[in-house]
């Protein structure tokens, strides 16, 4: 990742306390040669993906056809997600998006968007958006808009 998003990414995540802490797991994208079995290469990921989900996590996948939030209506569901007690796992898919069965186990989705961003820009927007619904929870004045 270029250096900007990972200093970006890493300055947010620092300022989440720790009953909310974002950690990032990476799974590296299969390899897209010029005649790829693209839909070999999503079912693999998606398998790798979920395998690294820890048992008991909620799954929220990050999909354009996901429901788009409010930042107040992102910060009722992170109290949600919080009071819950149960870690989130929030599944972000490559350049095709995510393979069906992470789609399909998934609890929900969530669309940043109807726009399509660059991998390294939606961690970056994850991060900022998780952290502006937790000021926006706590009252801390990160989080003006009103």
């Amino acid at each position: 990742m270029p250096h900007w998003v990972v200093e970006a990414y890493d300055e947010y995540a620092r300022r989440l306390p720790i009953e909310c802490t974002l950690r990032l797991v990476e799974i590296p994208a299969g390899h897209r040669g010029k005649n790829a079995d693209i839909q070999r290469i999503l079912r693999y990921e998606g398998e790798r993906m979920l395998k690294a989900i820890p048992k008991g996590c909620q799954m929220l996948a990050l999909d354009v056809r996901g429901h788009s939030w409010t930042t107040e209506q992102l910060s009722t569901r992170l109290a949600g997600w919080m009071a819950d007690g149960r870690d989130l796992a929030l599944l972000v898919g490559g350049p095709e998006g995510l393979a069906r069965a992470c789609l399909e186990q998934a609890q929900g989705r969530w669309s940043l968007s109807p726009l399509t961003f660059p991998h390294p820009l939606v961690r970056v927007i994850v991060a900022e958006q998780l952290y502006r619904a937790w000021s926006l929870l706590r009252g801390h004045p990160y989080h003006r808009a009103g």
